[in-house]
């Protein structure tokens, strides 16, 4: 065991303890009480995630203050170095870091950065050339001086959550969410201070062990519970999108800024998931943080300017074939040529979403509530082509370029079935944490058209947990290829 995750021993009343629950009760004046949303934590640097941009970036110069390199070889290896460090995903927030466990993966990618940065400064001027065995040994002591360092941050967090702890929510159910509660209060040194627990379905009996908290059974206790004491962290003992009315206790979460972690309950035989670069728990119960969707801002603002490039240039590289098929449905079909529907998108907010017509409905009634007429005998040949191909969807590129959609996200649905399919399945309405998307995780997986709407939610809150550019990237290939298989919904 490591310093940095040997905490003080068990004591033998930790299993009995006995905690005073701490009462929630409504301010006086919400609006008056209630705190402004706070930044997003990700641009935050204070805490431990400055203490370890401090620690790396003083490791990386006082390595470099060894190596007969000029000064101003700190900048591409500081940068080099952020990148890597962020990639790998170092800077994530834990509840029991430890500076030995990122021993290993510091050491690859300060061996990457320093033979990189080496390449790149031989290249200009073959007097900064250094030999491999050099380039070795600078690794391994920015390595070391960036354990040391985290290390010392580890310790002065841990210290300073046992002083300041701060307030946290438990969600979820008995008897994990009162294990997990019983953890916390004898287990200072995470620094989370429960005040109470969200259960909607709790029901007390005289069999059940009493609750050392709490608890909350609707928002607005849970609104009130956060306000009054400040809550900062939400520990979820279930999947979030499991919970009733999940996209707006996540959304009530986020608007007050707090962080969300989910605690995965141990299940005999079951591997351990590496959700993270090191493990991380919480007194051995797994846990990982939770997004709430793409909740980097930088990493958002990169998504909608690739939307907003790759939607304007492959309006203009499509322009010709938009025009054939315009042309074709006028022909065919008569006038009206784009079909507007409308759609709910991020946040439950309506749009109007664009198509090439190859139906004209009854009444709108109908094209309110008919779910599928992929095998309606009224389309002509010219509208079953373009479903079958997917040339009907792309009007919705100027959808994605005015940002009603993104290019990748959940698929669209209209009010009338977001509101039938929210009280039937649970977690679709999870899925509007994000902007929704021409194409997705669960189209390229096969879930289109009259596919299970259960699979297509599970899809879709898999893809907004686990979110990156990259993934968004691998969608859009795998989209592109797709097309040449004649489908369609």
């Amino acid at each position: 065991m490591t310093t940095e995750s040997a905490f003080a021993p068990d004591t033998a009343q930790a299993a009995a303890v006995q905690v005073t629950a701490p009462s929630v009760h409504p301010p006086r004046s919400a609006a008056r009480h209630r705190p402004a949303p706070l930044a997003p934590r990700s641009l935050r640097l204070r805490g431990p995630l400055a203490g370890m941009l401090a620690a790396d970036v003083l490791a990386m110069a006082l390595t470099l203050a060894l190596m007969p390199w000029p000064v101003l070889a700190c900048v591409p290896l500081a940068a080099l170095m952020l990148a890597l460090h962020t990639w790998r995903g170092l800077y994530r927030p834990r509840l029991s870091p430890s500076a030995l466990d990122e021993l290993p993966p510091l050491l690859l990618l300060a061996l990457v950065q320093w033979y990189a940065t080496a390449e790149a400064l031989t290249a200009y001027d073959s007097r900064h050339g250094i030999g491999w065995s050099d380039l070795t040994c600078a690794a391994v002591t920015q390595t070391l001086l960036g354990c040391a360092g985290r290390s010392t941050v580890y310790r002065i967090r841990r210290r300073t959550a046992v002083r300041r702890p701060q307030s946290a929510l438990i969600v979820g159910r008995a008897p994990l969410a009162q294990q997990v509660t019983a953890a916390l209060h004898t287990r200072a040194e995470y620094g989370l201070h429960p005040v109470g627990r969200f259960d909607p379905a709790h029901q007390p009996t005289d069999a059940a062990p009493a609750d050392t908290l709490p608890v909350l059974a609707t928002l607005e206790d849970v609104s009130r519970a956060v306000i009054q004491n400040s809550v900062r962290h939400a520990v979820f003992t279930d999947p979030p999108r499991s919970a009733p009315d999940a996209a707006a206790l996540v959304e009530l979460f986020a608007e007050h800024g707090c962080r969300l972690w989910l605690v995965d309950a141990p299940a005999a035989g079951a591997a351990a998931p590496d959700h993270t670069p090191a493990p991380d728990h919480l007194w051995g119960f797994a846990v990982r943080p939770l997004r709430t969707g793409p909740g980097r801002s930088v990493a958002r603002a990169g998504k909608r300017v690739m939307d907003a490039l790759v939607a304007a240039v492959a309006l203009v590289a499509a322009a010709p074939v938009m025009a054939v098929c315009a042309l074709a449905v006028r022909l065919s079909d008569g006038p009206g040529v784009i079909f507007r529907q409308e759609r709910i998108g991020r946040d439950g907010r309506p749009f109007t979403l664009l198509k090439f017509r190859t139906l004209r409905p009854a009444d709108e009634h109908e094209s309110a509530t008919r779910w599928s007429v992929a095998m309606d005998h009224r389309m002509s040949v010219t509208g079953n082509i373009l479903r079958r191909t997917s040339l009907d969807e792309l009007p919705q590129l100027w959808n994605v370029l005015r940002g009603d959609m993104s290019l990748v996200g959940p698929r669209p649905e209209r009010p009338y079935f977001v509101t039938k399919f929210s009280h039937t399945y649970p977690g679709y309405q999870a899925r509007h944490r994000m902007p929704v998307g021409i194409t997705g995780l669960a189209q390229v997986n096969g879930l289109r058209g009259d596919t299970s709407i259960e699979d297509r939610a599970r899809f879709d809150n898999h893809y907004i947990e686990t979110w990156s550019l990259w993934q968004d990237v691998c969608i859009l290939t795998r989209t592109a290829t797709s097309l040449f298989r004649l489908g369609g919904s």
